[in-house]
């Protein structure tokens, strides 16, 4: 009776991991098997332009039809354009959007502040942090509806960003631009004027929600340094043509026709990948031109269904899946040498790569604030010091949430520290108005 019982745990066990690894055999996000539906227009956030102009930021949602699932991935997509022009609506991101709704995923499309007084570098730095603001609120906007009124029902274990150009420097910024001092350091922009615009998180909207994302999807972008890419960062999709006089593919000048600044092209972010171990599926078209996908001849429609093919294949692999690929890679294009790069020191926000803390809100808030805290996890202690690192108030949680207390303390800039069992930390930025 003994051997039965072990046997039957060890078929239920094998049984459950089978399928675990194969949810996308036979249909969803394997296969096309929804048509799809699309609401436009929806507003995410706010914030102010390059001429001091207020821009409500809006997106589209793309959905499976008659979908029954209750947890989807996501798939936010920014759009192209130079950081001068573009909409969500621009064929290429909406195409990609209808071609994984069609796959089960959810999929947006967002506006982002676009605009520069100059065209110069100095200028074209503060187009990417705005956009980068306004990529991490959206993001922020599915995890408040996730928490509120689940509207679009998202499995926020699963959501991903790609971007196509421009739309791909900022994703690429988003997942690898970390910490303040890796553009205040190089002479990007000075901490004064980061601070003004709000810093990299930005204020566009959704203040004290996680901008958690698991993938990146770069088509035809860039990194400012590639060393920005760290070990433990998340994993990247990259696609890029050899022959891009825009994005270059590999080190060189960004929009040669109006010189911008050096620019780390997908080929040297797969170098750096390998380095520091970063998962990176990356994808060279041979004498292709920048965003060769775009358009509608049949040239171009044969790219973008190499691109889709791709793509898929990184998101079911990340989603557990286990299918043969659709489009298998070629080896990159000649060689990457990466510079020397000395990275700036890891600041106080995060600590390290264990997200213990994964929302708290509201941030900035007038009253109390809901921490929400990673799940099995032990017994956590918390701790809120002031900008001179004075401890105001500490305790200890086994629960996945967390209040504190605004009550008796001043308006002004706070540190919370988690720490778990394991001897993992993380610290979040609080504020109190």
């Amino acid at each position: 009776m003994k051997k039965f019982y072990l046997s039957l745990c060890a078929l239920v066990a094998f049984t459950m991991a089978a399928s675990a690894q194969t949810a996308c055999n036979g249909g969803r996000y394997e296969s096309d098997v929804y048509t799809v539906d699309s609401t436009l227009g929806i507003k995410y956030g706010l914030n102010t332009t390059n001429t001091g102009a207020i821009d409500t930021l809006k997106l589209d949602v793309y959905q499976p039809h008659a979908d029954t699932a209750t947890k989807r991935p996501l798939i936010i997509w920014v759009h192209g354009g130079s950081f001068l022009s573009g909409t969500s609506q621009d064929e290429d991101v909406s195409t990609l959007s209808r071609s994984f709704a069609r796959k089960g995923f959810i999929c947006a499309t967002i506006n982002y502040r676009i605009g520069m007084s100059n065209i110069d570098s100095a200028d074209a730095i503060l187009a990417v942090i705005r956009a980068v603001q306004d990529l991490k609120a959206s993001v922020r906007f599915f995890y408040k509806d996730r928490k509120t009124t689940n509207t679009y029902l998202i499995d926020t274990n699963n959501i991903f960003m790609g971007g196509s150009s421009a739309g791909a420097l900022t994703v690429d910024h988003v997942a690898y631009l970390k910490r303040d001092c890796q553009i205040v350091d190089p002479g990007y922009i000075s901490e004064p004027n980061l601070t003004s615009m709000g810093g990299l998180e930005g204020t566009s909207g959704n203040a004290g929600y996680s901008d958690k994302v698991k993938g990146c999807i770069s088509l035809c972008g860039a990194l400012g340094i590639y060393g920005w890419m760290e070990a433990g960062d998340m994993p990247l999709c990259s696609m890029h043509g050899t022959s891009d006089k825009v994005v270059t593919y590999s080190r060189g000048i960004v929009n040669p026709g109006i010189p911008l600044m050096y620019l780390d092209g997908d080929r040297m972010l797969y170098a750096q990948a390998k380095v520091v171990g970063v998962v990176d599926s990356f994808y060279t078209w041979l004498n292709a031109a920048h965003v060769p996908y775009a358009g509608t001849t049949a040239a171009q429609r044969a790219y973008m269904d190499t691109t889709v093919n791709f793509v898929r294949d990184f998101l079911i692999g990340q989603l557990g899946c286990t299918n043969a690929p659709l489009q298998v890679a070629d080896k990159p294009f000649g060689t990457a040498t990466l510079y020397s790069f000395t990275p700036c020191p890891v600041g106080i926000e995060p600590v390290n790569g264990n997200e213990l803390v994964l929302q708290a809100f509201p941030n900035p808030s007038n009253n109390n604030v809901t921490v929400e805290l990673a799940e099995g996890q032990g017994t956590y202690s918390v701790e809120l010091s002031d900008i001179s690192g004075r401890i105001v108030s500490s305790g200890s949680t086994n629960k996945s949430t967390y209040v504190i207390e605004k009550s008796g303390l001043s308006a002004g800039v706070y540190f919370l520290k988690v720490a778990n069992t394991k001897g993992e930390t993380s610290v979040k930025k609080i504020i109190f108005y």
